[in-house]
């Protein structure tokens, strides 16, 4: 299975979305709340050149936010990704 990381903030809507496709996907993920870590959200910045949440990972490859990994699916191309050893 997949390496997931998944950046968030409580009460955030999208994050919610991406968790719960994640997880009717069956897909287990790192979850870290960037919220109140500054060190987290620079991080975060750092790895994905962006400022808001979610930001996923998937095997250490940047695939978005919420709208991102939704298009994935839709487009038919998560599964594949979620299925590589990470």
């Amino acid at each position: 299975m997949a390496k997931i990381e998944i950046y968030t903030t409580p009460w955030c809507g999208y994050c919610a979305r991406a968790k719960a496709l994640l997880e009717k996907k069956g897909a287990a993920y790192e979850e870290t709340d960037v919220m109140e870590d500054a060190g987290k959200r620079g991080e975060m910045r750092e790895r994905s050149r962006r400022t808001t949440v979610p930001q996923i990972f998937i095997n250490g490859q940047h695939v978005g936010g919420s709208d991102e990994l939704a298009a994935l699916e839709q487009a038919g191309k998560l599964d594949a990704l979620l299925a590589q050893p990470g």
